[in-house]
């Protein structure tokens, strides 16, 4: 299952469930890129994934997710998704979520009231600097999760794909 965000994913993300538990945590193996597609890399199961080369460089995806993820989520979700005080560590977030849970969590947002603290993740689905880039920030966050990308900058980057950048230009309405 291939998504290219044509679309607003507020309307994809009605057809995830939320709240039911993922049945397997996401690692290494279940991470591993089978297919690409102008650029783009997924797993045996069809979900955006990333591929980094044995030198470093990363798939232009995990290096955009990188960049939106620290521009428009780090301020509650902390740098490189290490969490904060009010906002959970998305790299241990990420090994239980599936990619259509994280989907419908960042477009429609979520509220959760544990041990008597009440929590909100705001929804996105109108912000176009994040539904714009929702596969890179899941790609990214995905590399974190299962331990194969440390926290920084990546050092080295694939070229971004013609394919990005037409998703680009026709998501931001240029």
């Amino acid at each position: 299952m291939h998504f290219t965000f044509k679309y607003a994913p507020l309307a994809l993300a009605l057809l995830f469930p939320v709240g039911v538990p993922s049945a397997l945590a996401d690692d290494k193996a279940a991470a591993a890129a089978v297919t690409s597609e102008d650029g783009k890399y997924f797993d045996a199961e069809g979900s955006p994934t990333f591929k980094i080369a044995e030198d470093g460089t990363v798939d232009w995806y995990t290096y955009s997710g990188y960049r939106r993820f620290n521009s428009e989520c780090f301020v509650c979700h902390g740098a490189d998704g290490a969490g904060s005080s009010f906002a959970p560590v998305l790299a241990d977030s990420l090994k239980v979520l599936t990619y259509g849970e994280f989907l419908q969590i960042v477009a429609e947002g979520r509220k959760n009231l544990a041990a008597g603290k009440e929590s909100v993740m705001p929804s996105f689905g109108d912000n176009k600097n994040v539904y714009c880039y929702l596969d890179d920030i899941y790609i990214y966050l995905r590399a974190r999760a299962v331990g194969d990308l440390p926290r920084g900058r990546p050092a080295k980057k694939e070229e971004k794909p013609q394919a990005a950048k037409d998703h680009e230009t026709s998501c931001m309405g240029g």
